[in-house]
């Protein structure tokens, strides 16, 4: 393994309550190298984010990395973030990345690179609440 040339790549793994997305890119961020999300592995809607999905979806992602020569990853989590959008990721990002580790892929650095508003719109709702 020492002898080994490392090639890295970059995991973003995009995880709301809804689904999550795994997106594995060269090192630039340019080429896409692999892709897969919960629905894609998951018959029901319902099971899209659930952490067994994103296991699922993450042991194909490694599958291809390894295929492609990416031997090591840097992971990038976001969650939906913003201006509206919770700030905690999903229930798949925790089981995403401990699924890729397990994998055969070595880990790198893992990122937080959720998008948080600095002073923009004014929030729907926001003096008193949703008034029903």
């Amino acid at each position: 393994m020492k002898n080994e040339k490392i090639k890295w790549g970059i995991a973003h793994i995009y995880s709301s309550y809804n689904n999550t997305i795994i997106h594995v890119t060269d090192v630039t961020g340019a080429e896409t190298i692999a892709k897969s999300s919960g629905g894609m592995v998951v018959k029901a809607h319902r099971l899209e984010s659930s952490p067994t999905a994103a296991m699922t979806a993450s042991k194909r992602i490694a599958e291809a990395c390894l295929e492609k020569g990416v031997s090591a990853i840097h992971v990038r989590v976001k969650a939906p973030g913003g201006h509206q959008g919770p700030n905690t990721p999903g229930p798949g990002a925790q089981a995403a990345v401990r699924a890729l580790s397990r994998a055969g892929l070595r880990i790198g650095i893992i990122q937080e690179v959720t998008a948080t508003p600095t002073d923009g719109c004014r929030k729907k709702s926001f003096r008193r609440g949703r008034r029903v």
